[in-house]
């Protein structure tokens, strides 16, 4: 009976895993960087700082302890203005990633680049 307990919390456990990652995956491609960036470990978080415009120097940030805490909200509340969303959205992504991303990613939000100027790059790669 255990058994069963154990494999449908690997299941479940798994599920959750390829939603999270189908989600981070498209929220990358609509940004027009690669989606496959989003699985390899710090490079991950090095494009999302792209996305959302911050310096790269703040990959050492993120590897802190706590100040890691804030900088993520910090880049998801600005991952959300970048796609039109509010400041609410991105705590939302920060907090609770397993709802918010794959809304975001699968959604009908727009990356709108710097300044919520959408890049001409991205545009001519939808053509």
């Amino acid at each position: 009976m255990e058994d069963g307990i154990g494999i449908f919390g690997v299941i479940i456990y798994l599920v959750i895993l390829v939603v999270l990652i189908a989600g981070y995956w498209k929220v990358y491609e609509k940004a027009g960087e690669p989606g496959w960036a989003c699985i390899v470990p710090i490079y991950n978080i090095y494009v999302l700082l792209k996305i959302t415009g911050k310096p790269g120097w703040w990959l050492l940030l993120m590897l802190i302890p706590l100040v890691n805490l804030v900088i993520s909200v910090i880049v998801n509340i600005e991952l959300a203005k970048r796609f039109g969303k509010s400041d609410g959205y991105g705590i939302g992504l920060a907090f609770l990633p397993i709802i918010f991303y794959p809304m975001l990613g699968f959604g009908d939000a727009m990356y709108q680049g710097q300044n919520g100027f959408m890049n001409p790059d991205i545009l001519d790669s939808d053509l």
